[in-house]
């Protein structure tokens, strides 16, 4: 039996919009108190609210160690503008930044641009892949040792370690290279959420970018087989075994307490199906054993967990089940690294031109 992988746990600090910058801050660090790997905003074009990659910008020099990964669209978006702005989050989080990879495929959303007609999912997902991939080129287009800084030549920058990436997508083209250095992680970590299905546009395009996934099921046995038929598809792409991440997704309402296991709940104490994928209800402890016999069983690598109301909820999560699975030795008590894909385990990836040698 192979050694189970280190558990890794993430959450969702949204809910109703605010316009100040304090209620996110705080869900920020309260997160981090509980060493957890990193914080999620979810956005759209279809919801009211400020930007959720400029409030984690904001976020960012109040946190120290918590990774910050906010949802960007990448349909009616500029990909060289969208690898612009993750790449200045990496920078002005020093390393901890991440991008959850979304679509927008409503009417309503389209009408808001008034550039093309509303599409498919599966073109918009292999969009967003080419999003994905022209994105990690921009970020190696500057060399980690572009930058010179000699203010007594007045040379910024070394123009040899500055390359084209010159791609032809389905529907836009890109030259380069980009106008921000090389983020501080090389390419911040990439995130998709594929919902129950492995084999969808989602899920395609999850097998050849993302570094975590997260996955929406109601049993471990479920969550282990999407787990292996996605890192199917990833190592048909020439991945390495045991990738991506798979972080199984739930929202948790932890107001009520401990309470026996209710009719028709199955699988797992207290989880239930919901129009944003399985509920958990209960308390902190019982919350805590479903994370452990689902990580122990190799089901997943961790959990993206949605509070239901989010201080409340968070809060107890981290005051009460991360306390009792660190208790346990089941999770860490402190972040490993400086960078989100340290949290992670994740290497930073070479830059492709450096080691090509390609040409400006």
């Amino acid at each position: 039996m192979s050694a189970i992988r280190p558990l890794h746990l993430a959450a969702e600090i949204g809910g109703p919009p605010a316009f100040d910058a304090a209620p996110y801050v705080e869900l920020a660090r309260l997160a981090e108190r509980g060493a957890l790997d990193f914080v999620t905003l979810r956005d759209s074009f279809a919801r009211p609210g400020p930007d959720a990659l400029a409030v984690l910008a904001r976020v960012a020099p109040a946190t120290e160690r918590i990774g910050l990964v906010p949802v960007v669209t990448t349909t009616h978006t500029e990909p060289f503008h969208v690898s612009s702005a993750v790449a200045t989050l990496d920078w002005v989080s020093r390393g901890r930044a991440g991008w959850w990879v979304e679509v927008s495929a409503t009417a309503a959303e389209a009408r808001l641009f008034g550039r093309r007609p509303p599409a498919p999912a599966g073109e918009l997902w292999r969009e967003a892949g080419e999003v994905a991939d022209v994105a990690a080129r921009l970020w190696d287009s500057w060399e980690d040792d572009a930058e010179i800084r000699d203010a007594s030549t007045g040379r910024f920058i070394d123009r040899d370690k500055l390359h084209y990436v010159d791609f032809q997508g389905t529907g836009f083209s890109v030259r380069g290279p980009a106008i921000v250095p090389r983020p501080p992680q090389g390419h911040p970590v990439t995130v998709v959420d594929i919902g129950g299905d492995a084999d969808g546009p989602r899920a395609r395009t999850a097998a050849r970018h993302a570094d975590a996934v997260l996955i929406r099921a109601r049993r471990p046995e479920e969550a282990a087989a999407l787990t292996a038929r996605l890192r199917a598809h990833a190592a048909a792409h020439g991945r390495a075994p045991g990738t991506p991440l798979v972080l199984a997704a739930f929202t948790i309402d932890l107001g009520d307490g401990e309470h026996p296991l209710e009719n028709g709940l199955v699988g797992a104490p207290h989880t239930t199906a919901g129009a944003g994928g399985p509920h958990y209800r209960g308390g902190p402890v019982d919350l805590a054993e479903l994370i452990a016999g689902w990580h122990t069983s190799g089901a997943v690598d961790g959990f993206h967990l949605t509070p239901a109301e989010p201080r409340r909820d968070l809060e107890r999560l981290v005051n009460g089940t991360v306390a009792l699975l660190q208790h346990r030795s089941l999770f860490r008590t402190f972040h490993p690294g400086g960078t989100l894909r340290e949290h992670l385990g994740l290497a930073r990836p070479a830059n492709q031109y450096a080691s090509a040698g390609g040409t400006s």
